[in-house]
């Protein structure tokens, strides 16, 4: 009779033990908490980014945390107006990647045969190219504007989308309920998006974090070779590329701190996507 009491006992400790082995999970979606409600509230609070207040290159102090920038504005304020334009971003470039990559994918692997092959030479193809390069080369052939910036940097990022949805499709249409929906009479399209698309998703949904933070580095990446977004957007490449000269001359906190937020935005959006990755449930 006591006997299955340990196994019971060892058996709920590991169910436990991935809920306290995820540390980086929290302190990833604290940081993307804390950014959030500081874009939606610190503008209210901050000057604004334009606005000369003080003289140029003064550093950081009690008073303006980040210090002035060359035309004496203060570099906290752009800072926290820059969230809103560089998360929002990230997140438009991410749900566009995966929405069409998810459905591409699917669909690549739900049907198979000649489909397939031809959609995945075509992946193959895009990702011959570095996804910055290539968002790049888009951006300057589409037009040179945020929403195109947006719709550029999604193009760059379908390919992992399209394969990780299409890899997980192929072995779900094997399976029980799929040939149960087309015994049904189910249609094959339906059968792919309502069956077979929701238990395909979750390698889309971890990667989805890591192009939001692919995606803020990109924007920021062109932003510093003058593609994009220009000045005198707060965006925190934008910041980047006009103080970058600067640390040059001793004034380092004009590229440091936009810097620092990136790495921070970035850093915190990898931790949620690696824990989320290595979550056995």
């Amino acid at each position: 009779m006591t006997a299955p009491a340990a196994p019971m006992r060892a058996t709920a400790t590991e169910s436990r033990r991935p809920r306290r082995r995820r540390p980086f999970l929290v302190v990833g979606t604290a940081i993307i908490g804390a950014l959030v409600v500081l874009g939606a509230v610190g503008p209210l609070f901050v000057a604004d980014p334009a606005a000369l207040v003080a003289p140029g290159f003064q550093p950081p102090s009690a008073e303006h945390l980040f210090g002035t920038d060359s035309y004496g504005r203060d570099i906290f304020a752009r800072s926290v107006h820059a969230i809103w334009i560089d998360l929002a971003l990230g997140v438009s470039v991410a749900v566009l990647a995966m929405i069409v990559g998810s459905a591409v994918g699917v669909l690549s692997g739900y049907i198979g045969g000649r489909f397939d092959d031809v959609v995945m030479r075509l992946v193959d193809i895009l990702m011959a190219f570095p996804g910055f390069i290539l968002a790049m080369i888009l951006l300057v052939s589409i037009g040179d504007s945020i929403p195109n910036l947006a719709i550029a940097l999604a193009v760059a990022q379908i390919a992992p989308f399209v394969r990780l949805v299409r890899a997980k499709a192929l072995s779900e249409r094997e399976l029980e309920y799929v040939s149960a929906a087309r015994v049904s009479g189910s249609r094959w399209y339906r059968t792919a998006y309502r069956h077979v698309l929701p238990n395909s998703i979750r390698p889309a949904a971890v990667q989805f974090t890591l192009v939001c933070g692919y995606s803020i580095l990109n924007v920021a990446g062109l932003a510093y070779l003058g593609v994009g977004i220009h000045p005198p957007t707060a965006e925190w490449g934008v910041m980047v590329a006009e103080g970058a000269a600067n640390m040059l001359t001793g004034q380092w906190w004009t590229a440091f701190f936009p810097g620092l937020m990136i790495a921070i935005t970035v850093m915190a959006l990898h931790f949620i996507g690696d824990e989320l990755a290595g979550d056995p449930r």
